[in-house]
This record gives C-alpha cells, sequence and structure tokens, in this order.
C-alpha cells in the first residue's frame, strides 16, 4: 500500500503547485483582495490586496489525491471496511468545512464586510457538519464509540461520545482557523503535523486514513511554494476551515482524537492564548497577558520575524509529533 500513499502524495502536489499557476491570477483578476484589519500588527498593511481564498488550490488537489488514492486502494485491497466509511465522512467534513469558510470569505470580500459571517453564523453551521459527519459514520455501520487515551487505554463513552465530538471537532477547525495568521505558518504546522498522521496510520494500518495523510502533507507542500513569506495568496477561511475539518477526520478516522493533543499542539496554545487574552482582559478592565493574540502576533510584536516563527511553531510541533507516534508505538506493541 506504500505506493499508493506515495502516488496520493505526488499529485496532491503537483495539483495544488499547478493550479496555483491559474488561480493566483484569476482571483488578482477578481480583485478578491485580502482586507487588513486595524486590530492586527500595523505592518501587516502591506499585505492588503493579497489574494485570498488560495486554499481552494489543495482543497482540490487533497480531494483529486485522496479519491485516487482511495479508489486504487479499494482495487488493490478490496473488502467493506468501517474504516471506510470514516474515509468517505473525513471528506465530506472537510469539504463542508470549506464551503463554510468559502461563504464567510466571500462576505468578506465581495459584499465588503470584514468581518465575515457573524460568530453565532459560524458556530451553528460547524455544530450541524460536525453532526452530519457523525451521522456519516454511524449509520454507514461504525458505532464506536470509545477514545484512545495516550499512553494509557481505550475508554467507552457510550452516548456521551457524541457531544465530545461534537466539541472537539469544533473547536479544532476552529484552532486552525486561528493559526491562519502569518504568511505560511498554518501549511507548515499542518504539513509537519500531516507526516505524524502519515506515521501513525501506516503503523495501525488504517490505509485509508494514510492516503488522507499523504494528500494533505503534498497539498501543504504544494501551496507553500505561494505562501511562504512572502506570501503571494492566502489561504483564507476556505482553506483554514479544510485543513481544520481534515486533521480532525484523520484523528477521529482512527479512533484516537486525543492524539491532536500532540499533533495539534500549536493549534491548541494558539487558540488558548486568544481565549486567556479576552478572560483576563474582561477580568482586569482592559489589562493584557500578551501583546496581541493569537500568540503568533505577540511574537512579532516581540521583534521575531515571521519566518522564525514559522519555523518554531513547526519545530514544537514536530516534537510533539514524535510523542505522539511514541506513544503509537507502545500501543501497538
Amino acid at each position: 500500500m506504500s505506493y499508493i500513499v506515495i502516488i496520493a502524495a505526488v499529485i496532491s502536489f503537483a495539483v495544488t503547485a499547478v493550479s496555483g499557476r491559474f488561480l493566483i491570477p484569476f482571483l488578482k483578476k477578481l480583485k478578491y483582495g485580502q482586507t487588513i484589519l486595524e486590530i492586527g500588527p500595523n505592518w501587516h498593511k502591506s499585505k492588503e490586496g493579497t489574494p485570498t481564498m488560495g486554499g481552494l488550490m489543495f482543497i482540490l488537489g487533497i480531494t483529486v489525491a485522496s479519491v485516487v488514492g482511495f479508489v486504487l486502494m479499494l482495487i488493490f485491497d478490496k473488502g467493506y471496511k468501517t474504516e471506510n466509511v470514516r474515509f468517505v465522512a473525513g471528506i465530506i467534513m472537510a469539504l463542508g468545512f470549506a464551503a463554510l469558510g468559502f461563504v464567510d470569505d466571500y462576505v468578506k470580500v465581495v459584499k465588503k464586510r470584514n468581518l465575515g459571517l457573524t460568530a453565532s453564523q459560524k458556530m451553528v453551521g460547524q455544530i450541524a457538519i460536525a453532526i452530519m459527519y457523525l451521522l456519516i459514520v454511524f449509520f454507514g455501520g461504525d458505532s464506536n464509540t470509545t477514545i484512545w487515551f495516550p499512553f494509557i487505554s481505550y475508554v467507552d463513552f457510550g452516548f456521551l461520545y457524541y457531544p465530545i465530538a461534537v466539541f472537539i471537532i469544533v473547536g479544532f477547525v476552529n484552532a486552525v482557523n486561528l493559526t491562519d495568521g502569518i504568511d505560511g505558518l498554518a501549511s507548515s504546522v499542518t504539513f509537519v503535523a500531516s507526516l505524524g498522521f502519515m506515521t501513525v496510520t501506516a503503523l495501525l494500518r488504517a490505509y485509508s486514513m494514510d492516503v488522507i495523510a499523504a494528500a494533505l502533507a503534498g497539498g501543504c507542500l504544494g501551496f507553500l511554494i505561494y505562501n511562504f513569506h512572502p506570501a503571494k495568496v492566502f489561504m483564507g477561511d476556505t482553506g483554514s476551515m479544510f485543513l481544520g475539518g481534515l486533521v480532525v477526520a484523520l484523528a477521529f478516522g482512527i479512533h484516537q482524537p486525543l492524539l491532536l493533543i500532540f499533533f495539534g499542539i500549536i493549534y491548541l496554545i494558539e487558540a488558548g492564548s486568544v481565549m486567556l487574552q479576552v478572560t483576563y482582559f474582561k477580568l482586569t478592565h482592559g489589562k493584557r497577558i500578551f501583546k496581541m493574540s493569537p500568540i503568533h502576533h505577540h511574537f512579532e510584536m516581540c521583534g521575531w520575524n515571521e519566518e522564525k516563527i514559522v519555523f518554531t511553531f513547526s519545530a514544537v510541533t514536530l516534537v510533539f509529533s514524535v510523542i505522539a507516534v511514541l506513544s503509537v508505538v507502545n500501543l501497538v506493541n
């Protein structure tokens, strides 16, 4: 099956990289440029007008590669598996989040409402998509409600599994969205996490999830050609929500959502910094813990350049991904 994984990664990279040559000029022609809000670092104003919705290129690449890999997998590894249900459900969920993100980007760019959809509109949409994923999995014949606690054991949560799953899915999708704040950050961190997922899915012989992980790695790498500093295009909420949906689909696809604590450590830190900042600001009537949140902006305000932040955050993801892999090695042994 390893050659199928390689094929998926190569297709995803190639489609993403090539589509960027056409999509970026098209977005510029439509004048789908990013509006930089005043709440961000003032030097980001120079990025105003950079095309957004660029996530469409890796959405295309990853989806095409995943489908091709999945079909090849079915041909050479025939038979129905409940894991296959989570593959289909995961792709549908990621595309659902991408659609919601696209609407948000469209409202920002075309309708000129800088903040896009309201928080309540996003939340309702995200919860609905998460529930849809769980329903597809359940009615597809996969009623497994266990969650594995790394280095400990499996725990069956019964019906409580479903609200817990919705909370994790929505939370991490939003966390990935918050991570997309400087050139190449979300795509680099997700690329490193996807390599970790590739290792874990291979160890567990979860072949359909391995295909998704490989496609995700190839897509992120292809996108970085255009998104690394100085970015020629931004992924937008279209792309960041898709990445978030796919990351949680991988974790739930192998019945180990708590591995997101390791693979998604940067997402958690980013989201946590926002929650801490907002809470502390309200409790102290205007005081701040960080110079600016999410925390990548804090490091910018401290004088770090974007490349240093991306490298450091990716390195942290790599270290914690190794811990995640070791936990699975311990499990399979």
